[in-house]
């Protein structure tokens, strides 16, 4: 078999029942998380610039969008919620992948069940979304070299695709088919991401976007490509300078990707998180201040450089939102001087903020040796004090991977805080509890329109 029939002979046959335990909770938790920085995502930067003009778009009004309180079609609902998803660089990330999982695939599936005939259940809906996982982060972890394309949207689409066809309980040539249509829509640059620009979120957003256009085209009976993956001009070979998928495939229906999601207890980029606790902990252990503070560097894996080592712009007034989520520099000076890092700090008072630019001149990522293309640890922050001592602090896991989680206390403060970043905060207890026995759940796009704000 190829690839694409084996990727999509697993997502088909991927049942709520079958999950393990951990599986099983690690897809409630992440579900809840992204809905709640989805309705975030409502308060973000441009975030109503594109909901005007995806809803300008044609399409009837039957699916719900996250922080809205609005239907719209399902192609443009998708596309709105998977940009708010990660508008605020907030969402869970599979680290090894490089891929943020759910914002492509929770919101391709939301779209879906809005326009079924009959209700989804939560079992459905859940297995769907393990099943996307699995078939995103497989893709991710395939590759043995540096991103080179935006991968939460390239691998995010076949994700997006395996879930809808799992939902939909497709026929696996039907699968097959729309894999390769999903290959001629996949796209990403990571050009957005050295510019600092919102293209990052929108092409998650057209990932999800299309993946409905995927699916449409092979249940319509339009026959797509079958070496969509592993094919001389699959996806392996046009997007990943190398790749090794073959130990992969063998541990589908073994290893449940979703239980190695991690958390982000920031709205930074993913990378910017060990360093973010590490300068915490300099703070809380050495006593480290901004008027203490000589220079503070970050020793880390190439990724870790390539995704927040930029340095802070000469101008202030030239740095996006978008740009300082994805720079320590910056990020570490917020935390010298509150302690943190939240959602309301990237306002524009706080982007242009001259004693933040200051301070942050003083901070920056160096390179270690590590030849892991996709390592975040180990790491070491060390502080160089005006009063002539170094101090250190290690990094050997990042808060909320897998290895060092987010309690659940954590992880609903997070999620309360997202709510209450959007004003919606009386939808907290009823999408917790609700969330929590998602297999429960008769009817999940009633469920949806509830956590958009609208009547069940």
């Amino acid at each position: 078999m190829t690839a694409s029939e084996i990727l999509a002979r697993h997502a088909l046959s991927v049942e709520w029942d079958m999950l393990s335990a951990p599986a099983r909770a690690a897809a409630c938790t992440f579900l809840l998380d992204s809905l709640g920085v989805g309705i975030a995502g409502s308060r973000a930067a441009f975030a109503d610039d594109v909901a005007a003009a995806a809803q300008g778009w044609t399409g009837a009004g039957t699916a719900p969008v996250l922080g809205r309180a609005a239907l719209v079609g399902a192609p443009q609902a998708a596309f709105i919620n998977a940009y708010q998803i990660h508008a605020q660089e907030f969402d869970c990330v599979h680290e090894g992948a490089v891929v943020h999982p759910l914002a492509t695939i929770l919101s391709a599936l939301m779209a879906d069940t809005a326009r079924q005939p009959s209700a989804v259940s939560g079992g459905d809906f859940g297995a769907a979304l393990v099943a996307g996982v699995d078939i995103a982060a497989t893709l991710g972890l395939a590759a043995k070299t540096p991103l080179k394309f935006f991968r939460p949207a390239t691998a995010g689409i076949f994700g997006c695709v395996a879930a809808l066809a799992r939902l939909r309980r497709l026929d696996l040539a039907t699968t097959v088919s729309a894999f390769g249509h999903a290959l001629a829509f996949a796209s990403g640059t990571m050009q957005a991401h050295v510019e600092g620009k919102p293209g990052l979120p929108l092409q998650i957003a057209h990932a999800a976007q299309a993946s409905l256009m995927a699916l449409d085209l092979a249940i319509a009976g339009l026959p797509g490509t079958t070496g969509s993956i592993d094919g001389p001009f699959g996806y392996l070979s046009l997007f990943e300078t190398a790749s090794d998928l073959s130990p992969l495939l063998a541990d589908l229906g073994r290893v449940w990707r979703i239980t190695e999601v991690s958390h982000k207890p920031f709205p930074t980029g993913r990378a910017a998180h060990g360093a973010i606790v590490a300068t915490q902990t300099l703070m809380r252990d050495h006593g480290v201040t901004p008027a203490n503070l000589d220079s503070l560097t970050y020793t880390a894996p190439p990724l870790i450089h390539r995704l927040v080592g930029r340095r802070l712009p000469a101008y202030p007034g030239a740095m996006t939102a978008n740009y300082a989520r994805l720079c320590f520099a910056w990020l570490g000076a917020v935390v010298l001087t509150r302690g943190t890092v939240g959602l309301a700090d990237f306002s524009a008072g706080r982007l242009t903020d001259p004693t933040l630019h200051s301070l942050g001149g003083r901070i920056q990522v160096l390179v270690d040796s590590n030849p892991d293309p996709a390592a975040f640890v180990p790491a070491v922050a060390e502080a160089v004090l005006t009063d002539g001592r170094v101090v250190q602090v290690r990094i050997d896991s990042q808060l909320g991977s897998p290895a060092t989680p987010l309690s659940r206390d954590q992880h609903l403060r997070k999620f309360r805080a997202c709510l209450e970043f959007a004003g919606a905060t009386a939808l907290a207890d009823p999408l917790i509890q609700a969330i929590d026995r998602v297999h429960e759940q008769e009817d999940m796009a009633a469920l949806l329109r509830r956590a958009a704000g609208l009547a069940g």
